[in-house]
């Protein structure tokens, strides 16, 4: 089975398909930026809890691929952990890492590679990462977004790179927050981004700032964070052609729990078609927020 093949494959029983494999952990990366340590245990623990058919990959740094394979060495999981491979060791080094996971099949299997895209997303590039990336693994490509580049990317600019990446077979990745006000993409460049990932052929991955199923203005920044379910069903009204605005700026709980709820299966599979995954750095507050909203 391929990697797409398996994370698009019914989650285990009881887990609704709209949320099946729907949160990435990324426990590794700010704000949590936890010890390697307590990072795998928590992962391997929660793989027994019964929402577990929420959790996805496990996230981790090219660069802390020794870190983690020491841990997973104590650990000694009953079964591989399924990762996905975030490079921050630029291009050239994607086959190295490659290469080590591959080695200790025993405690890892790749699923996934993701890296950030240089400022002109051209194809040359794009081929090489097909080149480095195996055949049977998932890419996810990040175009750089207006606003955290000095201005020198037009909105349209990013638009064209998402379509570009999708069009070479790359998931591309939107990222929804981040340490600084401007890692914060506005209600329209969301909304954009899912009309153009919707008819691109290829999911999206979301990440950061998505910590909660409900839009809201975090206490101690100030900053105004999207929620996963938000997101979910403004993605399902992108595919209806509903207002994908209006479900991105709602800070309904109530209306967006029995939306989300009200979709039969094929809408919710149609849904994470197009919305794949998200990575959180907090596995428990999204199971946490989804029992309240009597989701899960």
């Amino acid at each position: 089975m391929s990697s797409v093949e398996e994370l698009r494959a019914p989650g285990p029983r009881g887990t609704p398909p709209l949320l099946a494999r729907l949160v990435d952990d990324a426990a590794l990366f700010p704000p949590g930026e936890a010890p390697m340590a307590d990072a795998v245990r928590h992962h391997l623990d929660s793989r027994s809890e019964n929402w577990a058919g929420m959790i996805g990959l496990f996230l981790c740094p090219a660069s802390r691929l020794p870190e983690l394979i020491t841990e997973l060495i104590k650990a000694k999981p009953a079964k591989p952990v399924g990762l996905s491979l975030v490079i921050d060791t630029g291009l050239g080094g994607v086959p190295k890492a490659v290469s080590i996971v591959e080695s200790r099949s025993e405690l890892l299997a790749l699923r996934m590679v993701e890296m950030p895209a240089p400022s002109d997303v051209d194809d040359v590039w794009l081929e090489r990462v097909s080149e480095f990336v195996p055949e049977d693994v998932i890419r996810v490509v990040e175009p750089r977004r207006p606003g955290t580049t000095n201005g020198t990317i037009s909105h349209e600019e990013w638009l064209a790179s998402v379509r570009r990446v999708a069009d070479h077979g790359s998931w591309p990745k939107l990222r929804c927050g981040g340490m600084t006000s401007d890692a914060f993409p506005g209600v329209n460049e969301v909304a954009d981004f899912l009309a153009v990932s919707s008819s691109a052929g290829v999911p999206f991955k979301a990440t950061a700032g998505l910590h909660n199923a409900i839009r809201h203005v975090d206490e101690n920044t100030g900053f105004q964070h999207h929620g996963f379910l938000n997101l979910l069903v403004a993605t399902a009204r992108t595919l209806s052609g509903g207002d994908a605005r209006a479900a991105l700026a709602s800070e309904d709980p109530e209306a967006l729990a029995e939306e989300a709820g009200s979709l039969n299966e094929a809408a919710a599979h149609a849904v994470r078609g197009v919305f794949a995954s998200y990575g959180s750095c907090s596995l428990t507050e999204p199971v946490e927020d989804l029992k309240g909203l009597g989701l899960l």
